[in-house]
């Protein structure tokens, strides 16, 4: 690599030298990028920052984004998230050399790092070349600051321009990211039409036999008081047929950051979030995450309780799918196998981790089905490889992939009926697939887009809530937390449904679950903390329950 010049090191120095690593400090990049206390990501922050410009340095000049949030964590933390050209998650292969720098304890370790990094990834750095990096922030109050910091990082690769976005959701600047490489409109308000046109369209195209005109009953959305609600209340006025209540919708005053409310405190604790009173009983309500990358559904059942009917990502990933294939059946004639007006492989992806009825229900319906180790930048490169792949995580995340390919040979046949036969099913259908891949976000899961086609496709179905709840019932499951000395010495295999190593734990799992009816178990090294994290699903609250504590008593055995 020819050298960068002094200019070029002499800004990394400097950005470097404004954002020392404290003593003890430690930042790791994973599926959330880098999060922790707010007050101490500066450090982490600048040095993505810099990642971030390189990357696009790397990849020609293309645009990549920086996201600033912390999700569903509390509003004293921050975080910062990097995405990649195709509107993805930054490549795995770049994580190793994000913690490095992140961890470079003095500017000179951190210059010799980036100096080595180009060198090995071929990277020029200091001859004129171009780097674009979209930035954007939640409403968190460390944000503003952050992505001050931000820029100074991305401003020490010489060339580089940091283009600040405003405050979005996550899933927003993923899109933008996708768009605006793909040469397509991008900004915040392109994204808002797209998808609120495209709702509509699905809406007018759903079938006149099933009372498509009447207004749906009321829906009340939980904002996680994020950002999620407020875009929402932007977007509220322009979806007909649709009568919105936007609670914890992140306004002033209102409420605190997912305290007590947002879809990952719904979803793990299975109770309605705060701002729910008892005159909401039985009404349809979605919850969003703190930056809306999740999404879940649930209902109130009792004015004296908290306890809700819970529709996590697994259920989410079911109507997507039953949606779907019912087109695709049209389209192509249902029962018939030769000459398809459009060939589709069709596969869902999963995680260990999806209820045992879900993966049942989908296998059952004749659906490809594969599992991925946990983690949402596995379950969509696992979903690439589809002409329509859909992952969902019980978390809420996930979305639905439609292959640029699959889109064409689509688009072409919609033109072709439209010529044809339009009007017919057959072209009603093919538009409503149409409409869904502009309506879904296809860079990353997107609590907004998400929701607005689970409500598109329960008009077109003229599903109630519990016609919903009723595709399936979840089995029972518990989850377990085994503290141990070296979480590493577990190793797994088939997507971390198996054990290989410790040699002969595997038997004696395997020896359990067969003690319960519908009975699975698995156990897993956690991401993030020195513990071993047990699953187990059984046919009753209790077994499941048994079944995850005896499973829990072996590791503790083998691994104390």
């Amino acid at each position: 690599m020819a050298d960068p010049g002094g200019e070029q090191r002499a800004a990394l120095l400097a950005a470097a030298s404004l954002f020392p690593v404290p003593d003890g400090a430690k930042f790791s990049y994973g599926t959330a990028g880098f999060r922790a206390e707010g007050s101490t990501m500066a450090p982490a922050v600048c040095r993505a920052g810099i990642v971030a410009a390189l990357r696009s340095v790397k990849l020609g000049g293309a645009a990549v984004g920086l996201v600033i949030t912390a999700s569903h964590n509390p509003v004293g933390d921050n975080g910062v998230k990097i995405v990649d050209a195709d509107g993805g998650m930054m490549s795995q292969a770049w994580e190793p050399f994000s913690d490095a720098l992140a961890n470079a304890p003095t500017p000179d370790a951190l210059l010799q790092l980036v100096l080595q990094f180009a060198k090995d990834e071929g990277i020029t750095l200091g001859e004129g070349h171009s780097a674009q990096v979209l930035l954007a922030r939640d409403t968190r109050p460390t944000g503003e600051y952050l992505l001050d910091v931000a820029t100074k990082g991305i401003n020490a690769i010489v060339g580089s321009v940091a283009l600040d976005m405003g405050i979005l959701t996550t899933p927003q600047l993923h899109w933008m990211v996708r768009n605006k490489n793909r040469g397509l409109k991008s900004s915040e308000e392109d994204y808002f039409t797209q998808i609120t046109e495209s709702f509509r369209h699905l809406l007018e195209l759903t079938p006149d036999d099933k009372g498509g005109d009447k207004l749906m009953e009321k829906l009340i959305v939980d904002g996680a008081n994020g950002i999620g609600g407020l875009k929402l209340e932007e977007i509220k006025p322009k979806l007909a047929r649709l009568d919105i209540v936007v609670r914890n919708s992140g306004k002033e005053g209102e409420g605190i950051l997912n305290e007590r409310c947002g879809a990952d405190f719904v979803q793990k604790e299975k109770v309605h979030p705060l701002g729910f009173a008892p005159n909401d009983v039985g009404v349809r309500c979605a919850s969003f995450d703190g930056d809306a990358d999740r999404l879940v559904y649930f209902r109130i059942t009792s004015p004296s309780s908290t306890t809700i009917d819970l529709v996590d990502g697994d259920k989410i990933l079911s109507l997507f799918v039953l949606f779907i294939r019912e087109q695709l059946d049209i389209v192509n004639g249902k029962d018939s196998q030769d000459n398809q007006a459009l060939p589709t492989r069709f596969g869902v992806v999963q995680t260990a981790y999806a209820n045992g009825a879900s993966t049942e229900f989908l296998k059952n319906l004749g659906l490809e089905v594969v599992f991925t180790s946990t983690g949402v930048k596995y379950l969509h490169k696992k979903a690439l490889e589809y002409d329509i792949g859909i992952y969902f995580e019980a978390n809420g995340h996930g979305t639905v992939l439609f292959a640029d390919e699959f889109v064409s040979r689509l688009e072409s046949l919609a033109s072709e009926l439209s010529s044809k036969a339009a009007g017919s099913p057959q072209h009603q259908a093919a538009l409503r697939l149409l409409a869904t891949t502009q309506l879904i976000n296809q860079a990353v899961g997107d609590a907004l887009s998400g929701m607005l086609l689970v409500e598109a496709v329960l008009q077109h179905k003229r599903w109630t809530l519990q016609n919903w709840c009723d595709i399936y019932t979840d089995l029972p499951s518990k989850q377990l937390k085994v503290k141990v000395k070296d979480r590493a010495s577990i190793v797994t295999t088939d997507a971390e449904r198996k054990v290989c190593q410790p040699s002969g734990l595997q038997e004696l799992i395997d020896r359990e679950v067969a003690n319960y009816s519908q009975g699975r178990c698995f156990v897993r090294p956690s991401g993030t903390e020195d513990v071993v994290r047990v699953y187990a699903e059984a046919s009753t609250v209790e077994a499941a329950d048994s079944l995850a504590k005896s499973v829990a008593q072996l590791v503790e055995r083998i691994l104390g």
